[in-house]
């Protein structure tokens, strides 16, 4: 279902033998979430040729240059000639939040629209995805002496921080993964400074508006997609990402930058610095993909407006679907 918004014109297709085609999108935005492994990119590469559409990436490591391998980026040639955006925009040490990606991710959906063509959102990133929609409250900036404090403690106590997050603020404690430090530190800095990270009164969200927004789940069956996923990562390390992980080092990133917190990238670290075998790091990372794959449907489950669709977005019945629900 389109959300409420400015009306806008209707979705008029042209159909041929071939393909579809929008003659007037109007300000319409079509989003295609769902699980990693799910064929979010595939489903999108077919409905944007179908539909003159433009992909706008929604994966928090894509963002970054040289991390092609371990996030399964579509290769420039593959692209089908349809323009991409927000991949490869960032360096290993730069930092990026969601508020960042929100902002940037408005102002390419409003270029692509005011082209008359239609923004494909793509991705598995839902807090990302919630800050491009909903926005995100107004919150504090950084405070160098509670984060330096926060910090030390950390690495006192391993693992203490989401702990204090858990008994402090429990709904967000869940949103972040325990081994993501930074953004442990970010929910708890919040919470620290204002009292309370989600009171609605002053921290009030700045949503997306002027569009009407089709949002489309993946939904495939659990046991198919976790074959693909443990498939995945042993074709991930076999077909470079070792490689790539030692190419990035050389070029100057240390290892510990942001975007090595990710799994397959974390492990690929640990298994050039010896901490770990080949195999351990394959299995911890198809371990930690799975689990993974379960914290994105939970967190996607929770939106009553996404239109899930059975399946994995390679299907032509599908695809199909989608059309139809477009």
């Amino acid at each position: 279902m389109f959300h409420q918004g400015t009306e806008v014109p209707s979705l008029v297709f042209n159909q041929g033998p071939a393909q579809a085609t929008i003659t007037e999108v109007g300000r319409a935005l079509i989003v295609i979430a769902g699980p990693t492994g799910a064929g979010k990119t595939s489903l999108a590469l077919d409905l944007a040729g179908k539909l003159r559409g433009e992909i706008v990436n929604c994966d928090s490591l894509q963002l970054y240059r040289g991390f092609d391998v371990g996030t399964a980026k579509t290769p420039v040639a593959e692209r089908r000639n349809i323009p991409h955006h927000l991949f490869d925009v960032l360096e290993p040490a730069d930092g990026y939040s969601a508020g960042d990606y929100a902002r940037l991710a408005r102002e390419a959906i409003g270029e692509i629209s005011d082209r008359n063509r239609l923004p494909l959102v793509v991705g598995g990133a839902g807090f990302y995805l919630r800050a491009l929609l909903e926005g995100l409250p107004e919150l504090p900036s950084r405070d160098p002496a509670t984060r330096t404090r926060l910090q030390a403690r950390e690495r006192h106590r391993p693992g203490s921080l989401h702990h204090l997050l858990t008994r402090l603020e429990p709904a967000a404690a869940r949103d972040v993964h325990p081994r993501d430090v930074q953004k442990v530190i970010r929910a708890l800095e919040i919470r620290l400074l204002t009292g309370a990270a989600r009171r609605p009164d002053p921290l009030r969200p700045d949503p997306l508006e002027g569009f009407r927004i089709l949002k489309i789940g993946l939904n495939p069956e659990r046991r198919e997609l976790f074959a693909r996923l443990d498939a995945r990562v042993q074709a991930m390390f076999s077909g470079g990402l070792i490689e790539e992980v030692r190419a990035l080092l050389e070029r100057g990133a240390t290892g510990d930058e942001k975007p090595f917190e990710s799994l397959g990238y974390r492990q690929a670290v640990e298994y050039i610095r010896g901490e770990m075998t080949l195999e351990q790091a394959i299995l911890s990372t198809q371990a930690g993909t799975r689990q993974y794959a379960k914290r994105q449907w939970t967190w996607f489950r929770g939106d009553p407006e996404m239109r899930w669709l059975a399946g994995f977005g390679d299907d032509p019945e599908v695809v199909q679907r989608a059309l139809e629900l477009v």
